[in-house]
């Protein structure tokens, strides 16, 4: 299908990709900055992830995150995306509690914060009925399998998931799970490409791959972790296509030498009165 950059991306369209043969390209935001750069571009999915709580708000892992907070970043990058599909990602215990509790969650980021779907991490049969839920509520939801960030605790730390011949097969039955129960397109994370193959292959909904291999019908990842600004431990999966953290600590140190020597704010840099007022401010009397 021919890309149309004016237009919108939409659900039906992501599946169109699939049968068509392209690739859905896809990376996170969490601002209206970096949201426009994205939208300009012409990526198709933006996801204004719980990773968040490590790349932007400072958490050790995404459990702090709270729907306030997803909120709060989603609303910005859905007003900057003009094409691009924006899906918020349900933080830790926003689909825990009860159907009730669950929807109403969702809906805040269709409603409130102008998203047009929304990410759950895992298959379990309770998940399940939670995303069924959703979907005939009109929400589109995105599923997500392999590593989940949110079982953390659980897991004990991030690692490869579908490794052992159990393991792969339940990712591949979890994914056939979520495809059953309505999701739009499912996220694999983590795990050995034969795996994500497998389940591309067998889903007719798009597969989005982050560590997934090739094979998957489009790709995501962390924009930190993309651009370099994330400082400290990158996965293995990531491909920094440059190094912004270098880049904003040569000029923060090239504005405090400039700061602290006085060549910081220059002429062109200051504004000035009209000669006359000038005059008359400095040969006018103190006081009032």
């Amino acid at each position: 299908m021919a890309e149309n950059k004016n237009l919108r991306v939409t659900v039906p369209m992501l599946r169109a990709k699939k049968e068509a043969g392209e690739k859905i390209v896809a990376l996170t935001a969490y601002d209206f900055p970096v949201a426009r750069i994205l939208d300009d571009a012409g990526i198709d999915l933006i996801l204004v992830g719980d990773s968040l709580g490590m790349v932007v708000l400072g958490y050790e892992t995404t459990i702090p995150v709270t729907m306030d907070e997803m909120i709060h970043h989603t609303k910005p990058v859905v007003r900057a995306a003009r094409r691009a599909l924006v899906v918020g990602d349900m933080p830790y215990f926003s689909f825990h509690l009860s159907e009730e509790a669950t929807l109403a969650n969702a809906s805040r980021f269709i409603k409130e914060a102008g998203a047009r779907g929304v990410k759950v991490e895992g298959a379990s049969p309770r998940r399940l009925r939670m995303i069924e839920s959703l979907i005939e509520a009109e929400i589109p939801v995105m599923g997500h399998v392999g590593l989940t960030p949110q079982s953390i605790h659980h897991l004990g730390r991030f690692k490869v998931q579908g490794v052992e011949l159990a393991e792969a097969k339940k990712i591949i039955r979890d994914a056939e799970n979520l495809e059953k129960a309505g999701v739009f397109a499912v996220v694999l994370e983590c795990m050995p490409q034969e795996v994500a193959r497998i389940v591309t292959e067998r889903l007719a909904v798009p597969t989005i791959g982050i560590g997934a291999g090739p094979h998957c019908d489009g790709q995501i990842l962390v924009f930190h972790d993309m651009v370099g600004c994330e400082g400290g431990y990158l996965p293995k999966f990531v491909k920094k296509y440059a190094d912004l953290e270098a880049t904003f600590h040569k000029a923060v140190g090239a504005y405090k030498d400039d700061v602290r020597s006085g060549a910081f704010p220059g002429e062109e840099h200051s504004y000035h009165l009209k000669p006359e007022v000038a005059r008359a401010l400095r040969s006018g009397k103190r006081g009032r």
